[in-house]
């Protein structure tokens, strides 16, 4: 099916690239965060489409559950309830652009440089083989992942576990109002360390007393 010279398919992915580009220039663009985050769900959700297209099932669906499902979900939560001060947050912005522009520049050159039209022109658009019947994408991207790129899989695991070390690090403080508690000697602590039983003469009242009593209520 064509429409205008070009292929329906070609028609979804030039739509889904426009939405991509003018939600991805939006998430920088605009002032208010609730907005941003809500343009970053908008850029997943055509990214996914696109993977669509590339009969990469298994990553579409992944990039919605987890992006869109759990981690943006999560920072709008943070973002709604911090009272996050917007002047604040614009102060600077005009300091650090001459810094800015140059390594954006640069940047930009190199995403051209990598995906340009010599890398990745109309004519060298293939299109994908016909699979079989029992053909599952997630057993196919495993396949790949872990015996084509398992050196880069395994480097990228070490990367994201030292940054999760180094967050854990940054963010731990020892404070000096907390009273911590040190578990190799909590397990230590015997029951005569923490309970004392005291033994204690019975009181009885006395006849007369607890008439009196009695009569005063």
């Amino acid at each position: 099916m064509t429409i205008f010279g070009l292929h329906f398919q070609d028609i979804v992915f030039y739509t889904l690239a426009a939405v991509l580009l003018y939600a991805a220039i939006s998430v920088i663009t605009t002032r208010n965060p609730v907005y941003a985050a809500l343009y970053l769900v908008l850029a997943f959700f055509t990214a996914a489409g696109i993977w669509l297209l590339l009969e990469a099932e298994f990553l579409a669906i992944a990039l919605v559950l987890v992006y869109v499902g759990a981690v943006m979900v999560l920072f709008l939560f943070v973002v709604m309830m911090l009272d996050i001060n917007l002047d604040k947050l614009r102060e600077g912005f005009w300091n650090a652009l001459p810094v800015a522009l140059p390594v954006g520049g640069l940047m930009a050159i190199e995403m051209v440089m990598i995906v340009g039209v010599r890398n990745f022109g109309a004519d060298k658009v293939v299109a994908p083989p016909a699979h079989a019947a029992d053909y599952s994408n997630t057993a196919e991207l495993g396949r790949v992942l872990y015996t084509d790129y398992l050196l880069p899989f395994e480097l990228a695991s070490v990367v994201l576990l030292v940054a999760i070390v180094a967050a854990i690090a940054l963010t731990l403080r020892d404070r000096k109002e907390s009273k911590s508690v040190d578990p190799s000697q909590q397990v230590l602590v015997k029951k005569a360390d923490r309970l004392r039983i005291l033994k204690m003469d019975a009181v009885v009242e006395k006849a007369e007393d607890a008439t009196v009593t009695q009569e005063a209520k």
